[in-house]
């Protein structure tokens, strides 16, 4: 059996009554679906799933075999899951049947690697963008993106456009947004600008150069 199995169980009864039964029970209500096919009411056991997500991904591949339905082998993705607000377990899965021939649109992580120079000089390294969305095939899904920062300077930007991605791999998100940055830290920054406000300031007694102007030409 793959470590990636999971076993789903096709569903008749659906609505909030038949979700907290299933849940009383161990298990979850979900959804199936796919490019040409009808949507399938499933139930599965949220404590497999969300092993296998953290051992494997948010985007790996799913053997799914259906119980009580006759759709032969089933590779699939996680599109969305929905969490109890408190205790964090899975709650529901929206689970996408893929075809293996046919790209998909994912969300990846990015992570940064490296320390970057700028720090040496007092900079800070903002992180302000941690996944960027790409479209590849999937069995060619990235765990992550892995950019190296140690060339940035105070005040440089890396972009989605800087970020190296895999042969086969396209990215979607907005090539312009930043994804991360070395900055002074705040109390630096505001410095010079509160220097050069205090600079325009004039002495006490002393008039302003147009005053001083205009009394002179009368």
């Amino acid at each position: 059996m793959s470590v990636n199995a999971l076993v789903v169980e096709a569903r008749q009864a659906t609505g909030k009554g038949a979700a907290r039964k299933l849940r009383a029970a161990g298990r979850i209500p979900g959804i199936l679906y796919g490019r040409g096919r009808d949507t399938l009411p499933v139930s599965l056991d949220p404590r497999v799933l969300d092993r296998i997500l953290r051992a494997s991904g948010a985007n790996t591949l799913l053997d799914v075999t259906i119980e009580g339905a006759e759709l032969g082998e089933t590779v699939a993705l996680v599109k969305e899951l929905q969490r109890h607000p408190l205790r964090g377990e899975i709650v529901h899965a929206d689970l996408y049947q893929v075809d293996l021939t046919r790209t998909v649109e994912v969300e990846v992580p990015v992570h940064l690697v490296g320390k970057p120079r700028g720090i040496e000089f007092g900079g800070i390294l903002d992180h302000s963008l941690r996944e960027v969305t790409i479209e590849c095939l999937p069995r060619a899904i990235p765990d992550v993106i892995e950019v190296d920062v140690t060339e940035l300077e105070i005040g440089d930007v890396l972009h989605v456009r800087d970020l190296p991605v895999p042969e086969g791999v396209t990215l979607l998100s907005d090539p312009d947004l930043g994804v991360a940055h070395v900055a002074l830290p705040a109390a630096e920054a505001e410095a010079p600008a509160a220097e050069e406000a205090v600079a325009a300031v004039p002495a006490e007694g002393a008039a302003p150069a147009a005053a001083e102007g205009a009394e002179k030409t009368e």
